[in-house]
């Protein structure tokens, strides 16, 4: 997900995609921790979308 698609969107759903890949990242964090995750290179790309997304509403 890119900056620029996030700075369109409004703080309400903002919030919305932030809880969505905070879910998305507890589900990987607990395949990572069972064994199963097999790439686990999905846990960075969500922590760094996580971190635009608060990055966006903190500037609005």
């Amino acid at each position: 997900m890119k900056a620029s698609e996030l700075k369109n969107m409004s703080i309400p759903e903002l919030q919305n995609e932030l809880l969505g890949l905070l879910r998305a990242q507890f589900g990987l964090r607990m395949q990572h921790a069972t064994q199963q995750l097999g790439n686990t290179n999905q846990l960075r790309i969500i922590r760094r979308d996580i971190a635009r997304v608060r990055t966006v509403m903190g500037q609005k």
